[in-house]
Parts: structure tokens; C-alpha cells; sequence
């Protein structure tokens, strides 16, 4: 049996990668290497690099490989940045993911796991988000990760397609010292960067209506994440039923003060973070119920906070 699984080259991906192998999957990697690195591909895996928007190259790995199933992660995943690049971030994520789906009907491929986002639910004023909460994504990004739910359901209606989608929220930790996040926007990441280079972490806003003033967010470990991957893709194999998505969420969320105040205690690097203004249209807390999830892909967030920073922080130390 082998997945392919595009974006494996990236911080989630190969994560995703990783599980797949250590459970006894095969594993084809598509990446164009945009964003995601080389060295982060897990031993055993193929890379195939390549870029989805380019249909006659989905094509020809689809014709190199016996594949069972597909794990989509690939895309532009800058929610800020594609408000000022929509038709980069549709390009990379609508028309890639018609490729995609495209080569899987060629080729007899009939189960998919779409790594969607908990940016199709925009920033909505339900505090406890479940997959009833309604869909409103605020940026390109959050609209290409609904369309590409939408994609794949119509394909399903019209082929018999198997298929789920997985929401997220704050992705962190690590699950190797070899792969760290090395996202330019999220927040573990520019804490980390900012300690190791004697900067003082930041905190928008503390007068929000949450029990330190801080906003309250879900964060859920990539190695909890890329196990709901393998679960999802081995029900799928085997015919089991699964709903169209599932959130995979903590039920329970951390501040970013209580953070903070972690990451110190972590690192060992004494610091009071800088607050600064609101940033306007942050909610003050969104958190995710994982109980679906639970249900029927084996999720559960089996990391505390502080795995989830001491694993991030293992990581980010090993490639600075």
C-alpha cells in the first residue's frame, strides 16, 4: 500500500510522512519545495519534486506509482498574505487541487484526507467551535480551503470518491528534533526566533475577556495531528464510513500569556513579553471540540503545553 502525500516536505507534511512509515505505509512525497525542505522528507519515503499547478507532472508521478490514496497538504498557507495575493493563493490551492483530483480519476485512486484549516470558520464569535459551526472564512486562504472541501465532496457524489477533511487550528511542537515550523507568521516559531536572538517576545492585546486578558487559542501537537492523518487514511481503506470533517481540536485551548509564561520556564531564558495594541478582529477565544474526531480517527491530544513547547524548542534550537 502506498500514499502519496503532497507537502510532505513541509514542517506538517513530513510529520504526516513520518507517521505513514512508522505505521508500515509507503509514501510518495509531491513538493515543489517552495516552502517545504529536502531534508525534512523522512528516510523511505520518495520525493517527487514537482508542482501541483502543473498537471502534466501530478500525472507522471501518479504513472510511476502504484498508489492507494492520497494525503493533500500542499498549498499557500498564509492566511495574511493571501489577502494581498489571491490569485497566487487560488492558483496554488483551487487549480492545483483540480489536478490533483483529476490524475485520481485517471488513475483509479478513490480516497483522499484533505489537510483543510480552521480558517473556513473565519473568525467567528462562537468561542466553542464544533463541525456544525458555520463556515465564514475572511481570507483567500480560508475560502481555497472551503472550495477544496466543496471539490472533493462533488467529486465524491459523481465517482463514489472516499474522502474527509481535517480542520486545525495552531499546529505546534515536533515530533524529531530534525523538522521544526518555520513559518514566518506563527506564533511558537517568532517566540523562538525572537529568544535566540535576545528579542522580546510580543503579546497584541491583554484586555480581553478571558481569564488573564490574553487571547485563548487551540494548539494541538503535529505528531497528535499526522495520527489522525494515518487513522482517517486506514478507515478510508477499509470502506469504514467517516463524515465529510472533523475538527481536530484540544476542547480546552491555552492564552498566550499562559505561553509565555511556559516558554520561559522551557528555555530558561527569562523575559516579560512586550504588549502591544489589539490587533483588530481577533477574537478573544476560539477553541475547538475534537469529540467527532475521537469518535472515529483516533484523535486526542496526547501532548501537554509543555511537550508541545519543549519539542518546538528542541527543534528550533537543532537548526539555528
Amino acid at each position: 500500500m502506498t500514499w502519496i502525500v503532497t507537502g510532505g516536505a513541509g514542517y506538517i507534511g513530513s510529520h504526516v510522512a513520518r507517521a505513514f512509515l512508522e505505521n508500515g505505509i509507503d509514501v510518495v512525497v509531491i513538493d515543489d519545495l517552495s516552502s517545504g525542505r529536502a531534508e525534512f522528507v523522512p528516510e523511505g519515503a520518495v520525493l517527487e519534486q514537482g508542482s501541483l499547478v502543473d498537471g502534466a507532472i501530478v500525472d507522471q508521478v501518479f504513472a510511476r506509482h502504484q498508489v492507494s490514496g492520497v494525503v493533500h497538504l500542499a498549498g499557500f498557507k498564509y492566511a495574511g498574505v493571501s489577502v494581498t495575493r489571491p490569485l497566487h493563493t487560488y492558483t496554488q490551492n483551487v487549480t492545483a487541487t483540480v489536478n490533483l483530483l483529476e490524475a485520481m480519476a485517471a488513475n483509479g485512486v478513490e480516497s483522499i484526507v484533505f489537510s483543510s484549516s480552521a480558517a473556513v470558520y473565519g473568525n467567528t464569535p462562537v468561542a466553542f467551535v464544533t463541525e456544525e459551526t458555520a463556515t465564514n472564512p475572511e481570507s483567500p486562504y480560508g475560502e481555497t480551503k472551503l472550495i477544496g472541501e466543496w471539490m472533493i465532496a462533488d467529486q465524491a457524489r459523481a465517482t463514489g470518491l472516499r474522502h474527509t477533511s481535517l480542520r486545525y487550528f495552531n499546529v505546534v511542537g515536533s515530533a524529531t528534533p530534525t523538522v521544526s515550523d518555520t513559518s514566518p507568521h506563527n506564533l511558537f516559531p517568532l517566540v523562538f526566533r525572537a529568544l535566540l536572538a535576545g528579542a522580546t517576545p510580543k503579546i497584541f492585546g491583554d484586555m480581553y475577556p478571558t481569564p488573564d486578558g490574553t487571547c485563548v487559542r487551540d494548539y494541538v501537537h503535529v505528531a497528535d495531528v499526522a495520527a489522525a492523518h494515518v487513522a482517517a487514511a486506514r478507515k478510508l481503506d477499509a470502506g469504514a464510513p467517516l463524515e465529510r470533517a472533523y475538527n481536530l481540536g484540544s476542547g480546552s485551548g491555552s492564552s498566550v500569556r499562559e505561553i509565555m509564561t511556559e516558554m520561559a520556564s522551557v528555555t530558561g531564558i527569562a523575559f516579560t513579553p512586550e504588549v502591544m495594541p489589539a490587533r483588530p478582529g481577533d477574537p478573544a477565544r476560539i477553541v475547538a471540540s475534537g469529540e467527532l474526531a475521537s469518535r472515529d480517527v483516533d484523535w486526542a491530544p496526547r501532548h501537554t503545553l509543555r511537550d508541545m513547547i519543549s519539542s518546538g524548542w528542541e527543534a528550533a534550537t537543532h537548526s539555528a
